[in-house]
């Protein structure tokens, strides 16, 4: 069973950094790229970056040139440095991998299993 541990979460002010850690274990880590996913009270999960197992990356649009995701597969680590927070980001963030091509408008196709997830929140 793949395990996830979420962390880095806190609390900042608009215009501030956090940099969120995830482990993961199992070789599902290794050998899958990995996204950082957010979940806002009454929205549905979303994924916000994704990074192959190469290291090329992708994001949604609302995160681009602000969040930097960065995985270390010899740490089964997977970062999500954020700067320049805006209140909009607060959310709950998870990680897990992702099987397939990136949807950041739609339905991802992950594990079953979830980790606790790390809450950000942002105040203006």
């Amino acid at each position: 069973q793949v395990q996830v541990v979420e962390s880095g979460g806190g609390l900042v002010q608009a215009g501030g950094s956090l940099r969120l850690s995830c482990v993961a274990s199992g070789s599902i880590f290794r050998v899958n790229p990995m996204g950082w996913f957010r979940q806002a009270p009454g929205k549905k999960r979303e994924l916000a970056a994704y990074i192959t197992t190469g290291g090329s990356t992708k994001y949604t649009d609302s995160v681009m040139d602000r969040f930097t995701i960065s995985r270390d597969n010899a740490k089964n680590t997977v970062y999500l440095q954020m700067h320049t927070l805006k209140p909009e980001d607060t959310a709950v963030y998870y990680c897990n991998a992702v099987f397939g091509p990136p949807n950041f408008n739609g339905t991802n196709y992950t594990p079953d299993y979830w980790g606790q997830g790390t809450q950000v929140t942002v105040s203006s």
